[in-house]
């Protein structure tokens, strides 16, 4: 088969097992909580999600549900005093015993940083949490946030750069590992005084409400998947997936060396007890 045929068979796999990339908010989501603090511009290409009191954020989440894939927004974080608040880009199954992998934004008083908080759940068991310093003012401008979630690893990326990988030691070691629950993307803004801002010392300003958040662009480059079969043909489909290279292996431990601030694996205060997949490589 010639490169021109390899492509367009590629293509037509693409379109049958519903690999194709996304379009705008408008297309791609809902406003699944509290939709007054939801709206779009732009023609749809961006989203603001709006904080206006402790009980009342918002929420989006996307129209397609899919296995595998990868999931892409520019942020532009809560500018000042965003203490007590939490902005979220993550995906999740439903039902019990979910399947989740987050990004979450943890908000601090004015000039204090961010906290860049990932996790990932399998079968409802998460505490796998690794938070980070960003080495940029999220605030700042608008800055890509992108999961890449294949049967073989997850990837947490932040302007392209990987912080962070999750290898599928399932089969070989019994770490529980997303594989069989089909997700949603899912993105929101809510309070969280009790804990996000240095473990609840500093609360919310609600004289500075609402706290707003801003998005531009979503990309699903996904298998679409509703169960049953499709659970097998997307696993198929990514059966072929690679690792990072060399050079983002070393972007990774450059992130991690330099601006990691929790890691679970280095965790060993009271009766915590690593996981096996902590002695193992991640990427």
């Amino acid at each position: 088969m010639g490169k021109l045929e390899a492509s367009v068979a590629m293509l037509a796999l693409a379109l049958v097992l519903g690999l194709v990339s996304g379009g705008n908010f408008y297309d791609e989501c809902d406003a699944t909580w509290e939709p007054q603090n939801c709206w779009t511009y732009d023609g749809g290409n961006s989203l603001s999600l709006a904080l206006v009191s402790n009980s009342s954020g918002s929420m989006i989440r996307s129209k397609r549900q899919f296995i595998y894939g990868t999931v892409s927004t520019m942020i532009q974080l809560v500018k000042g005093d965003s203490a007590g608040t939490v902005t979220t880009y993550y995906t999740s199954s439903v039902g019990d015993d979910h399947d989740e992998i987050d990004f979450e934004f943890l908000g601090n008083e004015t000039g204090q940083p961010y906290t860049l908080h990932t996790n990932v759940y399998a079968a409802g068991v998460g505490d796998k949490e690794m938070q980070f310093r960003p080495w940029f003012d999220p605030t700042d401008g608008y800055h890509n946030y992108t999961i890449s979630w294949t049967p073989c690893t997850i990837v947490w990326y932040v302007d392209g750069t990987p912080i962070r990988a999750f290898r599928n030691y399932e089969h070989t070691h019994g770490v529980a590992f997303p594989t069989s629950r089909p997700m949603y993307a899912y993105s929101s803004i809510w309070a969280a005084e009790d804990w996000a801002t240095q473990g609840g010392r500093v609360r919310a300003d609600w004289t500075r409400a609402p706290f707003v958040a801003s998005y531009r662009g979503i990309d699903l480059d996904v298998c679409e998947c509703y169960g049953g079969d499709c659970v097998y043909t997307c696993a198929g489909a990514f059966g072929g997936c690679g690792g990072l290279t060399g050079e983002q292996r070393g972007k990774m431990r450059w992130v991690q060396h330099n601006y990691r601030i929790y890691d679970y694996c280095a965790d060993r205060e009271g009766s915590k007890v690593p996981g096996i997949e902590c002695t193992l490589p991640q990427y």
